[in-house]
C-alpha cells in the first residue's frame, strides 16, 4: 500500500506544558499554547505575566526547566549551538524600541543579519537591504544615523533588520511602545501587510489594547504562570475570567492588584494604635 508522510503542524510554535523561572520566582507554570502558521499572533497580559519570556524561550536565549518549546516540531532547548544558530536564521526579532546600533547608520544596520549569517557578494546584499527599506517606507533614509531619525522610523528601520534573511518567524517585542498615533498606525499596518504579503507567522507582545485587538488573528493572555484565554479577539473581550476581564476593559480593580506582595501593615508598622 502507497504510504503518505505526514502533514505538517498547523502550528510553527508550541509551547507544551513549559515550566520556566528566574531563581526562586516561578513566571510560567505549565504553560501551553499554539501559534498558527501564516498568522498573527499576540501575547498579552499584566507586567510580570511571562510574555518577554515566551519570546526568549522560542529565540532559544533561554531555556523551559519543564516542558518543551517547538518551532516546526523540534524542540528549542534540546538544540545544541550550531542547532540553534541555524534555527534562529528563521526566526527575525524586532527588540522593544528597535535596539539598532548607534554607530552604523540605517544600511548598514539593515545589512547586520545578510553580513553576519550570509555569504552574499555586496552588490547582493545592496539590492536586498534596498528592498527591505523600501518594504517600510524608508529606502531613502539608508544613508542616515540612527539618531537623525525618529522613533516611528527607528522601529520601521528594525522591522526592516528583521526581514532581512527573509525569516518563517517575526517575533515583536512591544512594537507600539512611546509611538504617537500616526506611526503606532504605520507600524500595525506595515506589521499586517509584511504578515500576508511575505508569508510570515508573526508573535506580538503588547499592552495596546486597541492596535493589538485590531491586528491580531489570535490573542493569549497570560495570567500569573498560566494561559488565561487564548482564542479570537472576539472571544477574548467576551472571556469571563476575571483576570482577563480586568485587563481588556482597563480595570483599576481586580485579580491583579496595586500593591507588590510583600510584608503586612502590622508588620512594617506595628499594630494599629501601638507605639512605634
Amino acid at each position: 500500500m502507497p504510504t503518505t508522510s505526514p502533514s505538517p503542524s498547523d502550528a510553527l510554535v508550541e509551547l507544551c506544558g513549559v515550566h520556566f523561572g528566574y531563581d526562586e520566582r516561578e513566571v510560567l507554570s505549565g504553560v501551553s499554547l499554539r501559534v498558527p502558521r501564516g498568522k498573527i499572533t499576540a501575547i498579552m497580559g499584566a507586567s510580570g505575566g511571562g510574555k518577554t519570556t515566551v519570546l526568549r524561550l522560542i529565540g532559544g536565549q533561554q531555556r523551559a526547566s519543564r516542558g518543551a518549546v517547538l518551532f516546526d516540531g523540534e524542540d528549542i532547548g534540546q538544540m545544541d549551538h550550531a542547532q540553534l544558530y541555524r534555527a534562529r536564521r528563521r526566526m527575525g526579532m524586532l527588540f522593544q524600541y528597535g535596539a539598532l546600533f548607534t554607530d552604523l547608520d540605517v544600511f548598514e544596520n539593515v545589512a547586520f543579519p545578510l553580513r553576519e549569517h550570509t555569504d552574499l557578494s555586496e552588490p547582493l546584499v545592496r539590492d536586498i537591504v534596498l528592498m527591505k527599506l523600501h518594504a517600510v517606507g524608508l529606502r531613502g533614509a539608508r544613508d542616515l544615523m540612527p539618531s537623525q531619525i525618529s522613533g516611528g522610523m527607528a522601529r520601521r528601520v528594525a522591522l526592516a533588520r528583521s526581514i532581512a534573511l527573509d525569516p518563517e518567524l517575526v517575533m515583536y517585542d512591544e512594537p507600539f511602545a512611546g509611538l504617537d498615533p500616526i506611526s503606532l498606525g504605520t507600524a500595525a499596518e506595515l506589521i499586517r501587510r509584511l504578515n500576508d504579503a511575505m508569508g510570515l507567522t508573526t508573535i506580538l507582545v503588547s499592552h495596546d489594547l486597541d492596535a493589538t485587538l485590531g491586528l491580531a488573528d489570535q490573542v493569549v493572555i497570560l495570567g500569573p504562570g498560566r494561559v488565561a484565554a487564548q482564542g479570537t479577539p472576539a472571544q477574548v473581550r467576551a472571556s469571563t475570567d476575571p483576570l482577563v476581564h480586568q485587563f481588556v476593559h482597563a480595570l483599576p480593580r481586580g485579580p491583579v492588584p496595586f500593591h507588590y506582595r510583600g510584608p503586612s501593615i502590622e508588620q512594617d508598622f506595628g499594630p494599629r494604635g501601638g507605639s512605634p
